[in-house]
């Protein structure tokens, strides 16, 4: 159940960067063809681009890490027994956890500093809470696909025998 509810924020996510990735193509070309062959340019362009990429690198992240497809060397971790592979998933989801809910309150005191005394983008006036917030969202969303993957571990430990007993 939780997992399908995961599954479906991440493909929302992803819909929601592309169109936003297309969007930035398309202001960029609309900003190009403005510059070079009209001689303006759009205001403000480049900066929700920007926007855009913090968009998709911080909630990027978060997807990546629901489908677990972020990069790591693993061909030695696949040699070893499982329970050692097992105990360096817990240890690798428990550092997860830790380094996100590190970022998280960084982020968010400083996401709330800047909605406090309402400070806003220079070109564009977009409430500079919002890029900031896309932090916090991002590693918010990284910390509890951490939390439910070390309890989805743990709870699979516990349905195990133990060694030397008799499987059910």
């Amino acid at each position: 159940m939780i997992d399908r509810v995961f599954d479906r924020i991440a493909r929302v996510i992803e819909l929601t960067l592309a169109l936003a990735f297309i969007s930035a193509v398309l202001l960029n070309f609309g900003n190009v063809v403005g510059r070079y062959v009209f001689g303006v340019s759009l205001l403000g362009a480049d900066e929700l681009q920007v926007f855009i990429m913090i968009a998709m690198t911080f909630l990027g992240a978060a997807v990546v890490a629901h489908r677990n497809m972020h990069l790591r060397m693993d061909v030695l971790v696949r040699a070893l027994p499982e329970p050692v592979q097992v105990l360096l998933r817990i240890l690798e989801q428990v550092l997860l956890a830790v380094l996100a809910g590190f970022v998280l309150s960084q982020s968010y005191f400083y996401a709330s500093r800047i909605w406090m005394i309402g400070r806003t983008s220079d070109m564009t006036g977009v409430p500079m809470w919002i890029p900031h917030g896309l932090v916090v969202l991002g590693f918010g969303l990284m910390l509890v696909i951490a939390v439910w993957r070390i309890l989805r571990i743990l709870r699979g430990l516990s349905n195990r025998p133990a060694v030397g007993e008799a499987k059910p």
